[in-house]
């Protein structure tokens, strides 16, 4: 891997991404920046998330919605996306090797890994809706 460059605009980008736990996206980032002071440009955003993205330091997440999200957490592991509120939490179970298997085994592809995203509804939710 190259050496990398984080600039002071990329630093604060990785940094607001590294304290968040709820995945945010692009425009979520830019409204923390602005709230912690920084006055950057959407494309100096943009730029910094692929960046930080390309160098394996975020995941770039595609949960089916039209935003990205992002998460500054890149060891393996999965989503679950709550179908009301479409809040986004980690899921620490490992998929099933033999799902790689039988997916390699269908498609003639060699999997190298897999990303699952599970949906359903939060505790929050649940207890709105049960009242």
């Amino acid at each position: 891997m190259k050496a990398l460059n984080l600039t002071t605009q990329r630093q604060a980008v990785y940094d607001v991404i590294k304290q968040s736990n709820d995945h945010p996206t692009a425009a979520e980032v830019m409204n923390r920046l602005m709230e912690k002071g920084y006055n950057l440009a959407y494309g100096t955003v943009y730029n910094s998330l692929r960046y930080l993205t390309d160098k394996q330091l975020i995941r770039e997440l595609k949960l089916g919605e039209s935003a990205s999200r992002y998460d500054a957490r890149t060891d393996e592991h999965q989503h679950i996306i709550c179908e009301v509120c479409g809040q986004v939490d980690e899921v620490m179970t490992e998929v099933p090797k033999d799902w790689e298997k039988a997916v390699a085994t269908e498609t003639g592809y060699a999997v190298h890994h897999a990303h699952v995203v599970f949906g359903g509804v939060c505790p929050d939710c649940q207890t709105k809706r049960n009242k």
